[in-house]
């Protein structure tokens, strides 16, 4: 099972939320948001929800393609099976409030399915809930940067695709 595409990025989680979407889809659906405030990460067809406990520290996105999925890590917090479409073979990073963190080419345009795992999520969150338990009213916004950035976890997500098949045809457009 070789690794046939890898790319990484680093993104702030804005109002908890980062996203990955084929780079011709902007917006995901509320339904799909909900779903992965339940389960971690969630999506529709051409766009992926991920959802942190926190809004300030920054987390990487992984995006790898295999040849053949490998199974999840024991060390993995947690993961969940994910689908993505991408008709334009570019996968966007999105951080929600700043815009976009980051995109890769795929080695092909199509559907990817696979898994996303996570860890360090909690550990981040729970970094991010000790600064309300500070002594920070006199702290100014460098310090509190500073205190932000130097958090020991390493939040990350993963995706582990693998391509499954070509893109859905256009509805009214392709195969005229």
């Amino acid at each position: 099972m070789p690794l046939l595409h890898e790319y990484t990025c680093t993104a702030t989680p804005g109002r908890r939320v980062l996203e990955v979407y084929d780079a011709d889809t902007y917006l995901g659906d509320t339904e799909s948001l909900h779903t992965a405030e339940e389960q971690v990460v969630a999506g529709e067809r051409h766009h992926l929800h991920l959802v942190s406990l926190q809004p300030t520290i920054k987390a990487q996105v992984s995006i790898r393609i295999w040849d053949t999925v490998p199974d999840v890590p024991a060390d993995a917090e947690g993961h969940v099976p994910v689908t993505i479409e991408s008709r334009t073979g570019t996968l966007v990073v999105n951080e929600l409030e700043f815009g976009p963190a980051g995109e890769t080419n795929l080695p092909r345009p199509g559907v990817y399915e696979g898994h996303a795992w996570w860890r360090g999520r909690q550990a981040a969150g729970d970094y991010y809930d000790s600064y309300f338990d500070q002594e920070t009213d006199d702290w100014t916004l460098e310090e509190t940067r500073s205190y932000f950035a130097q958090c020991p976890a390493g939040e990350h997500y993963v995706l582990d695709l693998a391509y499954l098949r070509e893109p859905d045809p256009l509805d009214g457009i392709e195969g005229r």
